[in-house]
């Protein structure tokens, strides 16, 4: 009963952190900024401003897809955000760029996401095989208490690896916001009022990734003390 109400619950959290983020950009990005720039322009307005100059700034297709690939070095911004001139706009763009500098500055949170996404893939392919296990070898095959705490233990050491990549995660979201608003404002961006609308547009994208980190804890939290019952009834 327990798992399900963790997973109902940020489930719940989740979608409602989901709608005000769509939200709050759809209302922001209403507004034009006084300055006038667009989102790409900000981007590698941004790039320049730190002596980067092997970063492209790209277009792509779908909604709130904006991310950067260390892999070939792009800014890949969503045409909502590309073309736009609003608040929203440039503020997603700027966080992107400020991947970006982490990156051309070896930000350390953000070579250990990058160490751990080979294991957090592992990780996920060997859950979704234990899960799998567990349900066709528990009917059809059977096993005794030791198999079932070793499952809860490969299990347990998933969700650790889960858990570590999502608290590695929000140091490395939280700083490249942190650097792109400070070079909206200081840059001129965004006025007084554009800078509270961008601020507010990266706390509830940032809201995401505190989630995550907070739902995978949970699951974790919740496999330890299966584990431990099952020893104190040994």
């Amino acid at each position: 009963m327990f798992i399900w109400v963790i997973i109902i619950g940020f489930a719940i959290v989740g979608w409602y952190v989901q709608y005000k983020l769509k939200s709050k950009f759809e209302e922001y990005s209403k507004k034009t900024l006084l300055s006038g720039i667009s989102g790409q322009e900000a981007a590698e307005r941004m790039l320049r401003d730190n002596n980067i100059n092997d970063v492209r700034v790209i277009c792509v297709e779908g909604e709130l897809t904006d991310h950067y690939n260390p892999a070939n070095k792009t800014v890949n911004l969503s045409k909502n955000v590309y073309y736009g001139n609003s608040a929203a706009s440039v503020a997603v763009a700027a966080h992107e760029c400020g991947h970006a500098v982490q990156h051309a500055k070896a930000y350390a949170f953000l070579k250990m996401r990058s160490a751990m996404v080979p294991v957090q893939a592992l990780s996920s392919q060997i859950l979704n095989a234990v899960m799998l296990f567990s349900i066709f070898g528990g009917l059809f095959v059977g096993g005794g208490k030791m198999n079932y705490q070793l499952v809860i233990l490969v299990i347990i050491a998933c969700y650790s690896v889960f858990a570590l990549f999502s608290l590695i995660t929000l140091p490395v979201e939280f700083d490249a916001s942190h650097r792109a608003l400070v070079w909206l404002q200081n840059k001129g961006v965004t006025g007084r009022t554009e800078h509270a609308m961008a601020k507010d547009a990266l706390k509830w994208a940032a809201m995401t990734y505190v989630v995550a980190a907070l739902s995978s804890m949970a699951m974790l939290a919740y496999y330890v003390m299966i584990f431990m019952n099952g020893r104190r009834n040994d």
